[in-house]
């Protein structure tokens, strides 16, 4: 399905199965396809939407890519589907998702966040984003996701040589690079703390896996503090930053649990 824009660009996303609805935002590095395990096992009991964020679309991301024209993106999905409805998001995906709840929190009637990197006490990149922006303009891709993976997202060496040492995953990962920094500067350029969402009053759920980078765990930690109505903190047993492809079940179940606590369903 394809919607219209703020600024008149198009929008695609994903819908199936019927009832309450729950709009998903996928993470960088990846398109909407990444979470169908997850929409899966939801749409027997949910309309569920997949946004394909146009940064991470096929032909390319757009010459110039905002936190705001990723909101505004989002905000046209939700009412093509109408309100109230579930919004998740997912990584940077979750990011998107707090903005779009400071925006326009009336939409919601709940925000599932699973490790947003939120910049809590420094910026999100800092001297690694620079130096990753200067290795994707110098015409490194590969140089400037390394940097992304190891610098800014904290994934382990052993990790990342592992990525590397598959051709096929690394040659996806390399061609992700140019949107994955575009998005690491539109977070950073939110600036530093949470004071922003201190005033979002939409029940929240903060998702985590107990294998994520420490640096992901903290920055949930933080949230649950700065956000005034986390009703419930849930830790993936076994997982990390990708259970969405390693436990879709487990996340569905997380998910399902949420959607019905707010939308009053039993």
């Amino acid at each position: 399905m394809r919607t219209t824009s703020a600024d008149g660009g198009h929008v695609g996303w994903i819908n199936e199965g019927q009832g309450p609805a729950i709009l998903v935002i996928h993470p960088g590095s990846s398109d909407a396809t990444s979470w169908e395990g997850v929409a899966a096992r939801l749409s027997s009991r949910f309309r569920v939407a997949r946004i394909q964020r146009r940064l991470y679309a096929a032909d390319g991301p757009p010459a110039r890519h905002t936190m705001a024209s990723e909101v505004d993106d989002v905000l046209a999905v939700a009412a093509a589907m109408g309100a109230p409805l579930v919004l998740v998001g997912h990584s940077s995906g979750a990011v998107v998702a707090l903005e779009c709840a400071r925006t326009a929190p009336a939409t919601f009637a709940g925000i599932l966040l699973y490790e947003p990197p939120v910049a809590v006490t420094r910026p999100l990149g800092g001297d690694a984003l620079r130096r990753a922006r200067a290795a994707l303009d110098a015409g490194d891709p590969g140089r400037a996701m390394a940097i992304h993976l190891r610098d800014i997202v904290q994934v382990p060496r052993w990790q990342i040589a592992a990525i590397r040492l598959t051709p096929s995953i690394w040659r996806r990962m390399r061609a992700y690079a140019p949107p994955q920094i575009m998005d690491d500067e539109a977070i950073e350029a939110l600036g530093v703390g949470l004071d922003r969402y201190a005033g979002i009053e939409v029940p929240t759920c903060l998702l985590g896996g107990d294998r994520s980078p420490a640096n992901l765990r903290d920055r949930l930690d933080a949230l649950a503090q700065a956000l005034p109505r986390v009703t419930s903190v849930v830790h993936l047993r076994r997982q990390g930053h990708a259970a969405h492809l390693t436990d879709p079940i487990q996340v569905a179940w997380a998910v399902e649990d949420f959607a019905d606590a707010v939308l009053g369903r039993h």
